[in-house]
């Protein structure tokens, strides 16, 4: 049984891929579950992306489970009630009259933007509306670059946020992964935005190729690394919450084609199998770890401090001792 007291930490707020747009078809429709909650997902026949809270406010049945789609709406498996992509009733089949009280009432509709191929949902724990938008990635739409993701996919028990430090834990890369030296690294942000920069030459039998690792995250769970040099790789990295202790990874990669060709073998492909293989080392770390509120840090180990102090803008109602305890680090 997982510990609950490993994290402090509620559950961020902000934009989560919730599918594939290419796994997602016209009438399909899923029971999910994420953010320690149950969804329904289903697209409508005029192909739009919808995610509501699972039960049905007339007798409780979870619209994932039998529900289909009918036209614009879902149709409970029980009682055949409509729901729009509003979430509000449309139709009860046997009834002469929708009642004011259902006329009233609301399924929770999550904010949904389809971009870069993916599904993505906007989650506040009270429900607010989005306060920042998704990012778009141009190569995932550039003819010049590989036309389907290279797709994997991790099921990791632990918070995101602390998944998320890694990118800014400069140490562990040489001794966890093998990395040669320590990365040297340049970290800004803005708002919710976090952009690191990383020299990454590469040293062939033509000499040294220059190339960069650069790393853009857009609030907790929009996040992209695009590695240029000898193999243009885009790897589009998307976590999200299931529950306050696990998350589903989603790791999407694209290569610039070469000669009109998506890579195949060769230096691309191990580019990608050393991301595969790094992130399969993290996970019993993250699985096994406990949050240090009040971490020992040493010169070398990387902006830690002010990683966390950006996160924490992501929270409500985090509590405030636990907070000043995650953020006075230095």
């Amino acid at each position: 049984m997982t510990d609950k007291k490993r994290y402090p930490m509620p559950l961020p707020f902000g934009w989560f891929v919730i599918d594939y747009s290419e796994d997602l078809k016209v009438g399909d429709v899923k029971a999910v579950r994420y953010f320690s909650q149950d969804q329904v997902l289903f697209r409508t026949e005029s192909g739009v992306a919808t995610m509501l809270d699972a039960y049905c406010p007339h007798l409780g049945a979870h619209l994932g489970h039998g529900g289909m789609v009918k036209d614009e709406c879902i149709e409970c498996p029980f009682h055949a009630w409509h729901w729009d992509t509003n979430g509000k009733v449309d139709s009860i089949p046997y009834a002469k009259n929708i009642p004011p009280k259902a006329k009233e009432t609301k399924i929770f509709k999550y904010p949904t933007v389809e971009k870069n191929n993916l599904i993505y949902a906007w989650y506040h724990p009270e429900g607010l509306e989005p306060s920042y938008e998704v990012e778009t990635y141009p190569e995932v739409l550039d003819p010049e670059w590989s036309d389907e993701f290279v797709r994997f996919e991790y099921s990791v028990k632990c918070h995101i946020q602390d998944m998320a430090e890694n990118a800014v834990d400069a140490a562990h890369f040489k001794y966890v992964h093998g990395v040669v030296s320590y990365p040297d690294f340049e970290v800004s942000y803005d708002n919710q935005k976090r952009v690191s920069v990383q020299e990454a030459n590469m040293e062939t039998p033509r000499g040294t190729v220059e190339g960069k690792i650069t790393a853009y995250s857009n609030g907790p769970g929009d996040n992209a690394t695009k590695f240029e040099g000898i193999c243009d790789t885009l790897l589009l990295g998307s976590t999200t919450p299931i529950e306050d202790e696990e998350c589903i990874v989603r790791f999407s990669f694209l290569q610039k084609k070469v000669n009109g060709e998506a890579p195949k073998g060769g230096v691309g492909a191990a580019i990608i199998a050393d991301i595969d293989k790094q992130v399969k080392e993290d996970i019993p770390i993250w699985e096994h770890k406990k949050f240090a509120l009040k971490p020992v840090l040493c010169d070398m180990d990387g902006p830690i401090a002010q990683f966390r102090k950006q996160y924490a803008t992501f929270y409500v109602n985090y509590n405030e001792a636990q907070r000043i305890a995650a953020l006075h680090l230095d």
